[in-house]
């Protein structure tokens, strides 16, 4: 300890420049409390410098911080530089690198090569090539700092338990060109971020991260937010919003060519919402202009200003659209044709079909409300004592109705497509039906239109072939 003992009186020296203040969270005063070898002393321009080797370990007076490498370089009063076998130590953070630089100005350490720290408090985690980290101190910020670049590998923890198990929740592993962390709960990311959990994977150009009071995130820029379970969820956007509950995520939220995907269902517009229970979407809404909504849930289209797809326990239960409302069928593979049914409101309702799999829906009704309008198709009828092949061969009737509000029940055999049940109309009803044999003869004199789509309707409602509007 002798031998360091002119290093240590310079050292000391040189902090008295500054207030003896003591508490955590006030600027170090320096003391040096062990130097291997001599030190040497060097009058500059800039004021005296001081060099010790042979292991040094220096601490802040009245605080649990403390710095030591292999070497240290003293700069005036400011500056000391920390070469090989670097580690700091504060009531918060741990801190080991090849080579280290604490400026007293800013309370700033610089650590390079081979950074590893960890925070005591929450248990996160960050390895990379180059880290800075700013001490909270009073006065100079209220909460402590770190910025690193180079791709660090971050495991980032926070202090909630677990919702399934109550335990220490596992970190996010978050990698990025460059992040900031802001106290024990804040974090921002940029360039190629990726985060992973065990239930769900993230990217996009930058994150944000707020595991505190707001408890959510913000992905941006080629943004995707899934779950990881083979028939979880997935949404994309420009911009890709998600809020926590208890580390749960609950509701993701994705803008600019939203889109969502679950079960095998797809949501899309200008904005995409979905809910999610159990990690598992439970509504999932759409809405836009550029992007009208639009969905396609277990073979049907659905379009509208606005789109809602209610999927209790993963099932599918209803589908609403407004404004501009519009519900197809899948097409007829044979014609091309589908049914459909459209207006200022379109409400889908489906039912559990019978068997094994509680999944398996089928479609019990279509109501249209405001200026209502209908095209579909009808399978003749078996007679007695016609060949049941024969019977299926012949070509569908075909309907076609308006009115102001309308109402479709279906009937939907184990296998095969829906069929309309029953029909109910209210209010200016109008509608045509044609036999087998005659929608031809009726497309050719006008009556029709080809591929069943609706006669004389106002441009732009519905196009020839049966297509949504757009």
């Amino acid at each position: 300890m002798s031998r360091g003992r002119p290093l240590a009186l310079a050292l000391l020296a040189l902090a008295a420049l500054a207030p003896p203040l003591r508490a955590q969270g006030e600027r170090c005063f320096l003391l040096v409390n062990f130097v291997g070898d001599t030190g040497r002393r060097i009058q500059s321009p800039d004021g005296v410098n001081y060099f010790a080797g042979g292991g040094v370990r220096l601490s802040c007076r009245g605080t649990q911080i403390t710095m030591e490498s292999d070497s240290v370089a003293a700069y005036g009063g400011n500056r000391v530089d920390f070469v090989g076998r670097v580690k700091y130590r504060d009531s918060t953070l741990t801190l080991d690198a090849e080579r280290g630089t604490y400026y007293r100005d800013g309370e700033r350490f610089e650590a390079r090569g081979k950074v590893r720290t960890r925070n005591t408090r929450s248990g996160s985690t960050l390895e990379g090539p180059s880290l800075d980290y700013f001490r909270a101190v009073r006065g100079v910020r209220d909460s402590s700092e770190v910025y690193a670049i180079g791709r660090p590998l971050i495991r980032y923890r926070d202090t909630s338990p677990d919702s399934a198990t109550g335990r220490a929740a596992e970190p996010y592993v978050i990698v990025g060109d460059r992040v900031r962390l802001r106290g024990d709960d804040r974090l921002w990311s940029g360039g190629n971020v990726t985060v992973d959990r065990s239930d769900f994977h993230a990217e996009g150009d930058s994150l944000r991260l707020d595991t505190g009071a707001a408890n959510d995130g913000t992905l941006i820029g080629k943004a995707l937010l899934k779950g990881a379970e083979a028939d979880s969820f997935a949404v994309t956007g420009a911009r890709v919003d998600f809020t926590l509950q208890r580390r749960e995520v609950t509701r993701v939220k994705a803008q600019g060519e939203g889109e969502a995907k679950s079960r095998g269902r797809t949501v899309q517009g200008d904005t995409v919402l979905i809910e999610l229970e159990r990690r598992r979407a439970v509504r999932t809404a759409s809405w836009g202009t550029s992007r009208r909504g639009s969905a396609n849930a277990d073979g049907y289209d659905v379009l509208g200003d606005s789109v809602v797809m209610e999927t209790p326990g993963q099932v599918l239960r209803e589908v609403r659209a407004y404004r501009a409302a519009w519900v197809g069928t899948a097409k007829d593979s044979a014609t091309g044709e589908r049914d459909w049914i459209a207006g200022d409101s379109v409400l889908a309702v489906f039912r559990r079909r019978p068997g094994g799999d509680s999944a398996r829906v089928a479609l019990d009704r279509l109501d249209a409300r405001g200026a209502a309008k209908t095209f579909y198709r009808s399978k003749p009828k078996a007679r007695r004592g016609d060949d049941s092949t024969a019977a299926t061969a012949k070509p569908p009737s075909l309907s076609y109705a308006r009115g102001r509000e309308i109402r479709l029940r279906m009937t939907q055999p184990d296998t095969g497509e829906a069929a309309v049940e029953k029909v109910e109309i209210r209010g200016q009803v109008e509608g045509v039906q044609l036999e087998p044999g005659r929608a031809d003869s009726a497309r050719a004199r006008g009556v029709l239109p080809a591929g069943g789509a609706q006669p004389a309707l106002p441009t732009g409602t519905l196009a020839p072939g049966g297509r949504p509007p757009r």
